[in-house]
C-alpha cells in the first residue's frame, strides 16, 4: 500500500463493502508513501497514526474521480509502479488558496497552524489536484477571511446569502474600533452617490484605507467619480455562506479628489491592487469617514 498526502483512507466491512470510517492522509512516516499515515477523519475531525489493515483501501484523488481508484492493501502492481509519473497540475480549489492565503501576506506554515492542518497537506492542496472534505474547506475559509463556496468557485454569478438563515442568529452593532478593523488595508466596497443623471447609483470600487481615509481609483467620467465634493457613503461586508454569519460596515463622509503631486505618488506606489475594470483610471478619490457604524450576524451562543 502506498499513499501520497492528501488521498483519502477508507475502511470497509469486510462483509458487505460499505465504507465504515474514512479520512484524509495528512502525514506521512515513509517517502515512499507506506504506512503508517497520519489520518484526519472525517467524522471527528482528529488525527490518529494509523497502521492500516487488510479492510482498508486507498483513494487516490489526483488519479481521476473519486470512487474510482480504490486500491487495496498489498494490492500494488508492477505494471503501476512502472507508469511514468505525470506532472502534477494544481486543481481549482489549490489555486484559488493560494491566491487567498497571498492576498493575506501569509506563509504556508502560518496558514496551516491557523488552519490546524499540517503544512505538507496545505502544499499538496496547492500544488495538486485534491478534493479536500468541508471541513477542511471550512478551516481555510475561516483563516483566509474568504467562504468556502468562494474557494469552490460556485456561485460566482450568484447573488451572495442564499443560505439558511442560523436557528438562533445574533445581530449587535460593532464599535468604531471594529470598524476600522474590518476595513481592513484593502478590498471591494460599494459607493453609493448621484449619478450625473440625478438617479442614486451604487457601485462596486477596489479600496485602500490610508491614514484612516478610504481612497479609490476611478476615471474622471465615471460614476464613482461623482462622489467628489459631495457627501457619500460606503459600505464593505462580508458573508460565509457555510456559517451563515457575516458582517457589513457602513462609512459616510465628505469625498475630495486627490490632487497633491506627492500625495498621488505615495498612493500609486503602495497600492496593493489595480483596478479590477482596467483602463486608464488615475483620479484618485478620498473618504474621510464622519460616521462608521457596523453590524454583525453570529450564533447567538457564538
Amino acid at each position: 500500500m502506498r499513499a501520497h498526502l492528501g488521498d483519502q483512507l477508507v475502511i470497509e466491512s469486510t462483509t458487505t463493502g460499505a465504507a465504515r470510517r474514512d479520512g484524509e492522509i495528512v502525514g506521512l512516516h515513509h517517502e515512499d508513501g507506506t504506512p503508517p499515515y497520519d489520518v484526519r477523519w472525517s467524522d471527528t475531525d482528529e488525527v490518529t497514526l494509523v497502521f492500516p489493515g487488510p479492510d482498508a483501501h486507498i483513494r487516490h484523488l489526483e488519479h481521476g474521480q473519486p470512487g474510482t481508484t480504490h486500491a487495496p492493501a498489498g494490492s500494488d502492481t508492477a505494471e503501476a509502479e512502472a507508469r511514468p509519473p505525470e506532472t502534477p497540475r494544481p486543481g481549482d480549489i489549490g489555486r484559488r488558496v493560494a491566491v487567498e492565503r497571498r492576498r493575506q501576506r501569509l506563509s504556508r506554515e502560518e496558514t496551516a497552524r491557523r488552519a490546524r492542518m499540517s503544512p505538507g497537506y496545505l502544499e499538496y492542496l496547492e500544488e495538486r489536484p485534491a478534493d479536500p472534505s468541508v471541513a477542511t474547506l471550512i478551516r481555510l475559509a475561516d483563516t483566509l477571511g474568504t467562504t468556502v463556496t468562494s474557494l469552490r468557485g460556485g456561485g460566482a454569478d450568484l447573488p451572495p446569502g442564499q443560505g439558511q438563515a442560523l436557528l438562533r442568529p445574533q445581530l449587535r452593532d460593532l464599535g468604531p474600533e471594529e470598524c476600522r478593523a474590518l476595513l481592513s488595508t484593502h478590498g471591494v466596497g460599494r459607493i453609493a452617490v448621484s449619478a450625473s443623471d440625478g438617479r442614486p447609483a451604487v457601485v462596486p470600487v477596489n479600496y485602500e484605507v490610508v491614514d484612516d481615509a478610504i481612497v479609490f481609483r476611478t476615471a474622471p467620467n465615471s460614476t464613482p467619480a461623482a462622489a467628489v465634493g459631495t457627501e457619500v457613503a460606503f459600505e464593505v461586508d462580508h458573508m460565509d455562506e457555510a456559517l451563515s454569519q457575516g458582517w457589513s460596515v457602513l462609512a459616510v463622509g465628505p469625498a475630495s479628489v486627490v490632487t497633491e503631486p506627492d500625495a498621488v505618488r505615495r498612493l500609486t506606489e503602495h497600492a496593493h491592487t489595480t483596478p479590477w475594470p482596467g483602463g486608464e483610471r488615475e483620479m484618485w478619490v478620498s473618504i474621510r469617514p464622519a460616521h462608521l457604524t457596523g453590524r454583525r450576524i453570529t450564533p447567538a451562543d457564538g
